[in-house]
């Protein structure tokens, strides 16, 4: 007995917290010793200085917010550079010494009314976390399904529709649209790490990977444990959900059914509502068997892909006439917009009006830029008249006094009786902006060179790519 107790050591002074920092002690103990059977230069590659400042450099454009530290990009460059920082840190990783900071956690609005949880790792970490990411995206993108489309190099949300779209002009005109709950918050980290272990035969980068996914969240102040999940912001999240949904791909790859993915997005296509049935059977209970994954119930559901108000993703839809199938924007997509610029465009907020056109601008090629692979001709003129309308209204409510008004007018060319009857007039602003002497005299050729951004002119130029 007394020398079982020798070997166990006193349980009185062994709490749980200390037995599982003594298991992974001795783990890595044992990996650092059989690190030669292997294979050491992943690690190496990892920490190469090069890579490491690539990191660093993608790590500085991202502009991202401080960690729980408060140490900046600017910070953490001058503290590298002193007292050999930088050597500790890659030393200490070497050394299988190293412990990653817990993320913080910052939570934002999503467009359906709940809240995202996002991790903020610290800029050290976020650091180490891209340089590991650059080494292990060229081991595993050649082993990504061709379905899956989010977080890959070349590809887009964009390319991931237009094969929808693809697949529906193929006969594949029924949809299962798989939505999970939490995600990133659910990622089972022994499935994650089993998984990782087939393609990374260096198990001090697995046992790193480890590290990071149960460095914990610090929220309201207070450090929580992470016994699953990868949090949303770290550099590293997005290849570990692309690996860890690759399994997902993969089998239906085999089943020979047409599945498309974009991050945890996911759309499974059949020719007929009835094996759309079968197919949301069959992948809910993969994916929550298989892979411990939560699925949405009430979000999930086959539909047909021209189902304009039930199909949507990834902000898209699809239509059909008869010149064939294609692409459109989501009601709810166009929606949104809408409410946005007209809070840009409205009386209230457009105080000084070169500005808010620049907002409108900044906003709207972005818009465009994303959906403009949808065909909206017609709604992108009439938006466009809208919005020219509203400007000239902006414009006539800020000169005010009825003299300035006819003043202005008489400048830009209009003749005196019909600019003294507009400026006079005692209707509302809207209905006076939209008058021929208010036309006459802000045209859209005046408007563009003023700084308004023609949404026909925008949308014509990005569509025709497509």
């Amino acid at each position: 007995m007394a020398e079982n107790l020798g070997r166990q050591g006193c349980p009185q002074k062994d709490s749980a917290e200390h037995e599982r920092y003594a298991e992974a002690s001795r783990s890595f103990m044992l990996i650092w010793k059989e690190r030669n059977s292997v294979q050491p230069e992943l690690l190496e590659k990892i920490l190469n200085r090069d890579n490491l400042n690539r990191a660093f450099k993608r790590v500085k454009a991202n502009k991202g917010a401080a960690g729980v530290d408060g140490m900046t990009v600017e910070d953490m460059l001058a503290y590298l550079k002193e007292d050999n920082h930088a050597k500790e840190l890659v030393a200490k990783i070497k050394r299988g010494k190293y412990t990653p900071t817990p993320v913080r956690r910052v939570e934002i609005p999503k467009p359906d009314g709940g809240r995202r949880k996002l991790g903020i790792p610290t800029v050290i970490d976020r650091t180490i976390q891209q340089a590991m990411t650059q080494q292990l995206v060229p081991i595993y993108e050649p082993l990504f399904a061709e379905g899956s489309y989010g977080y890959r190099p070349g590809r887009s949300a964009k390319d991931a529709v237009i094969k929808v779209k693809e697949y529906a002009e193929q006969g594949y005109t029924y949809a299962v649209v798989l939505d999970l709950s939490k995600y990133f918050d659910t990622l089972n980290h022994e499935i994650l790490l089993n998984i990782l272990r087939r393609n990374i035969k260096d198990e001090r980068v697995i046992q790193l990977i480890k590290r990071y996914l149960k460095s914990g969240v610090m929220e309201n102040g207070v450090i929580k444990e992470t016994e699953e999940g990868s949090p949303q912001g770290g550099n590293l999240s997005p290849l570990l959900a692309n690996v860890y949904l690759n399994e997902f791909d993969q089998e239906f790859v085999k089943r020979g059914v047409p599945c498309i993915r974009y991050a945890d997005d996911i759309v499974l296509l059949a020719k007929s509502k009835r094996a759309s049935k079968r197919l949301l059977a069959t992948s809910t209970a993969y994916l929550e068997g298989k892979l411990k994954l939560k699925v949405n119930r009430e979000k999930s559901r086959p539909v047909s892909v021209f189902a304009r108000k039930n199909f949507k993703y990834l902000g898209f839809t699809l239509g059909k006439n008869g010149s064939g199938i294609f692409v459109r924007i989501h009601p709810k997509s166009w929606k949104k917009m809408k409410a946005k610029l007209k809070e840009l465009a409205s009386r209230r907020m457009v105080q000084k009006l070169p500005i808010s056109m620049d907002k409108i601008k900044v906003y709207m090629r972005g818009w465009l830029n994303y959906y403009g692979i949808a065909s909206m001709k017609n709604l992108i003129d009439d938006l466009n008249k809208w919005l020219y309308h509203r400007i000239r209204m902006c414009i006539w409510k800020h000169w005010k006094k009825p003299r300035t008004k006819i003043r202005n007018l008489c400048k830009l060319g209009v003749p005196f009786e019909t600019a003294y009857q507009a400026g006079n007039c005692r209707r509302g602003h809207w209905w006076t902006s939209n008058t021929v002497a208010v036309k006459m005299a802000m045209t859209k050729e005046r408007l563009i060179r003023f700084g308004f951004y023609d949404l026909a002119l925008a949308y014509q130029s990005v569509h025709v790519n497509y």
